[in-house]
Order: structure tokens, then C-alpha cells, then sequence
């Protein structure tokens, strides 16, 4: 196999690209160690006085798991939703497939205004029949989640399937495996990695997920990103900027662990 080197010139324009787009980010890492009550860069003095009060305030913790829970539900919701609209597609065959893509592709293609809106229309008056899915519980958040994150993991599965070989179906049909054997022992083996791209790319939109949440949410159910929003909207507090340090070192840390993976396995496929 060919390899490309990339020139050396390129090498530096990436990497100026990527330190230009970075800057933001890397801004923010002095900010949160300031001895201050108030955003401000540290005049020699640090703190971290800060990333103890994330500890201390239960409102901060709070915040964090209940993003984790609704995170997880409703990427584990997305994904099976797409996995079997993206199987239907991939094995039916419908005559319309390009319209029902579209339509599912409508939350995504959408303004974000216009899908809080409805949604938010949509749960007051759920609201008024039950109190499970409805406005501001946990149940509500996750449907409105799950509805603003689908159509990610349905691009994602169905590219996955396009790169899936037809043949091997329709041997497995013709030795005469049922639909269930040949969807969890056939075709579902093969995307594997699909759907844990999918699952941990829902995830991640569902866990910094805030225009729909503002709409949908109160005083019962409040998200790690909204509980960020109010703090800047009330008062600008350093905590903020702590959160987001720690936020940007997990990312850092699954980024390196995935890069490091990915080496690994092509190292023992060569």
C-alpha cells in the first residue's frame, strides 16, 4: 500500500490551523485558576479555590450526573432507533428510501429554534396527561434528546451499512437463518464500530445539548450545560471555568486513548 506523507509545509499550516482554533480553549486553563470571585486572568497568584467549590456544591454535582443520565439514556434510545431505521432502509429496500431519510433527517436540518418550540409545545401538553414525559422531568429532556440526536447516528449507521457486503445476507438467508440470526449474528457483528460511534457520538451532543433544553426545562431538571448558562446569565462564576477545564481533559484523554487504540490495531494488522 501507498502511503502520503504530508509535505512540510502542510504540516505547518495544520498545525497553525490547529493552534488558531485551539486558542480559545487553552485561554480558559489560566481563567480557572484565579484567586478571584469574578472571570480574570491570575496576576501571579493562583487558586484553586474553584475546582473545590465544583466539589463542594452539591447544585454542580447534581448538574453533572443528571447530564450522565440523560446522556446515557437518550443516546442508548438514539442508537437503537437508528439501528433499526438504518437496518429497515439497508435490508427492505424501500421503493421511497430518500424520503423516509429525509424525514429523518428533518431535526437535524432544522433551526434549532423551530425544534425547541414544537418541542416545547409538545411536552406542556403531555404535561397535562402525565408527569413521567413532560415538561421539565427527566423523561422529557431524554425524548427531546433523543429526537435532536437520532439523525446523527442514522448517518452514521447507514454509512456503516453501505460499506456492509449485500452477499453475506443473502448467504446467511439461503443456509437458512431467520431474520433475527441474521441481524444479531450477521449484520450487526459487521457495524460493530458503527454503533459504538454512533452511541458515543449521541452521547456527546445529548451531554452539551442546551438551546431545546432551555425551552424544556425549569427548575426540576436541570443539565450540567444549562446550570452553566445560568451562571454566566446571573453571575460570571470562575467555576464555570473550571468545569470547562476538566471537561476539556476528559475530551484530551479520549481523544489520546482512542488515538492510541487505533495505532495499536493497525500495528497488528501489518
Amino acid at each position: 500500500m501507498i502511503r502520503f506523507r504530508p509535505s512540510l509545509l502542510a504540516t505547518v499550516v495544520a498545525a497553525l490551523v490547529a493552534v488558531f482554533l485551539l486558542m480559545p480553549l487553552i485561554a480558559v486553563i489560566p481563567v480557572s485558576f484565579t484567586p478571584t470571585r469574578y472571570l480574570a486572568v491570575p496576576d501571579g497568584e493562583y487558586s484553586l479555590r474553584h475546582y473545590r467549590a465544583i466539589l463542594e456544591n452539591p447544585a454542580w454535582l447534581q448538574g453533572i450526573w443528571l447530564s450522565i443520565r440523560i446522556g446515557f439514556a437518550a443516546s442508548l434510545i438514539a442508537t437503537l432507533l437508528a439501528a433499526g431505521f438504518s437496518l429497515g432502509i439497508w435490508m427492505l429496500q424501500p421503493r421511497f428510501a430518500g424520503v423516509y431519510m429525509g424525514l429523518a433527517m428533518v431535526p437535524m436540518v432544522a433551526p434549532p429554534v423551530v425544534s425547541a418550540l414544537t418541542l416545547y409545545f409538545f411536552l406542556t401538553s403531555l404535561s397535562q396527561v402525565n408527569g413521567v414525559v413532560a415538561y421539565d422531568t427527566f423523561w422529557g429532556v431524554v425524548m427531546a434528546h433523543v429526537v435532536m440526536i437520532a439523525p446523527f447516528a442514522v448517518v452514521l449507521l447507514t454509512v456503516a451499512l453501505g460499506q456492509v457486503d449485500r452477499r453475506i445476507d443473502l448467504a446467511a438467508r439461503s443456509m437458512g437463518a431467520g431474520l433475527a440470526t441474521r441481524v444479531f449474528r450477521v449484520i450487526l457483528p459487521n457495524i460493530r464500530f458503527g454503533l459504538i460511534t454512533a452511541f458515543f457520538l449521541t452521547f456527546v451532543l445529548s451531554w452539551e445539548e442546551i438551546g431545546v433544553t432551555l425551552f424544556i426545562t425549569s427548575v426540576n431538571a436541570v443539565t450540567l450545560p444549562r446550570l452553566m448558562w445560568m451562571g454566566l446569565r446571573d453571575n460570571i462564576d470562575p467555576a464555570i471555568a473550571a468545569i470547562s477545564v476538566v471537561l476539556i481533559a476528559i475530551v484530551v484523554a479520549a481523544v489520546l486513548v482512542r488515538t492510541a487504540v487505533e495505532l495499536r490495531q493497525r500495528r497488528n494488522t501489518n
